[in-house]
């Protein structure tokens, strides 16, 4: 038993551990939490850095998405044509309304609106039943007056003969050749009368002034009609000679000494393609209008088959000498501000908006004076309607003069 005990006390697995494996244990240990620790922390930094990185760069984009990319294309240098198309509007060569002259109701009328007249025509009859009667009164306060001057005449004669042999007075005689006077005084005045009232009954029947076509027919049969005396006249017809048509077209200051009286010019109109028409160039104002900074210049068309209409909207070519020094830019480079037409112009990465004048508007494209821009300008192409003076910009695409020119064919 004892040596068993012995056995069992000297084991070597039933040692306690020595003051050195107690202290390699715990190095062990700090050195594991120390890797740890150094591991956390390089990915605490490494997480740090990348967010600030991508901070950085999210910055970058959005400051580089905040700065507007536009197409731009540099004005073309190219002569004015020989010919110039203008907008104008077409008038009848005479217009007129129609109004009574006497008052009455409408008896009848004969012709409405498209309906061509001519000269002379009877367009309506007014029925006047006072004035017919004013009339037959005149008339016979012209026949009472008229028989008074008879009376007077007669009397007048016998008293110059009766003075011959110193039968009645010189006084009684002269009394009875001025009562005759009056009485011619007043079958003048009743005959005057007389005329006043025949010629308002004339106006009974309206009458066409001129040639032309009825535009606007304002009244109908029982229509009472008022001269106008105390009320404003109503218009009952309008009536329009087209034969001729007059053209009212404002042609740019800079081809105002171009236009020259009795010249040619050529309309053309959507209504009719390939159709021209010609005209001689009749008047113009010669005034330049201060708010347009344009010419008043009257075309006058020969109009045979009433093709144009008054009112209807043309081009109007004229033939203009040829000139150098203008550019052209697309009309989807303009700007319209309320200070008036603007393009924007980049330089230095940054927005200008330069005023500018047309002198010839030929659809797609436009040319502009040369003193507004040069040729080496960005011009924006397609500019928003926000774009504003300085605002900065990053150049996308330069459209090149050749695609310029085939965008405006």
């Amino acid at each position: 038993m004892s040596s068993a005990m012995n056995t069992e006390t000297t084991s070597p697995s039933h040692y306690p551990p020595n003051e050195s494996e107690k202290r390699g244990f715990s190095a062990g240990v700090w050195i594991a939490l120390t890797v740890v620790a150094i591991v956390l922390l390089a990915v605490i930094l490494y997480g740090i850095a990348s967010r600030n990185a991508a901070e950085r760069a999210l910055e970058k984009h959005t400051e580089a998405a905040a700065i507007l990319s536009v197409n731009v294309i540099h004005p073309s240098a190219a002569p004015l044509t020989p010919e110039i198309s203008l907008p104008g509007n077409t008038q009848a060569y005479i217009d007129t309304p129609i109004y009574a002259r006497t008052n009455g109701y409408l008896k009848h009328w004969y012709f409405d609106i498209g309906a061509r007249v001519r000269k002379g025509q009877l367009m309506a009859t007014i029925e006047t039943p006072e004035l017919d009667q004013q009339l037959q009164v005149a008339e016979a306060d012209l026949k009472s007056t008229q028989a008074n001057l008879d009376l007077a005449n007669t009397t007048a004669a016998r008293y110059i003969n009766l003075l011959k042999t110193n039968s009645v007075s010189k006084q009684e005689t002269d009394q009875a050749t001025g009562d005759a006077a009056a009485k011619k005084a007043a079958v003048d005045a009743a005959m005057a009368n007389v005329r006043r009232l025949q010629q308002l009954q004339s106006f009974e029947k309206i009458y066409a002034p001129f040639d032309g076509i009825v535009t606007v027919r304002n009244v109908d049969v029982g229509a009472l009609i008022d001269a106008g005396s105390n009320t404003t006249p109503k218009e009952l017809f309008h009536l329009a000679s087209i034969e001729k048509i007059r053209v009212f077209v404002p042609v740019p200051e800079a081809y105002a000494g171009d236009i020259k009286n009795g010249g040619t010019a050529t309309l053309t109109l959507d209504q009719y393609p390939g159709q021209v028409f010609k005209g001689t160039i009749a008047r113009n104002s010669n005034m330049i209008d201060a708010a347009s900074r344009t010419l008043n210049v009257e075309v006058d068309v020969d109009n045979p088959k009433g093709q144009l209409l008054p009112g209807a909207y043309v081009f109007v070519h004229f033939k203009v000498p040829e000139r150098i020094a203008n550019l052209t830019i697309p009309s989807n480079t303009l700007l319209f501000r309320s200070e008036g037409l603007r393009v924007g112009v980049v330089r230095d990465s940054k927005v200008i908006l330069v005023p500018i004048t047309i002198t010839h508007d030929a659809g797609q494209v436009v040319e502009i004076a040369a003193s507004d821009l040069k040729p080496s300008d960005d011009v924006i192409l397609d500019p928003s309607d926000s774009l504003i003076e300085g605002q900065q910009v990053h150049v996308a695409q330069v459209t090149p003069v050749s695609q310029q020119k085939q965008a405006g064919e």
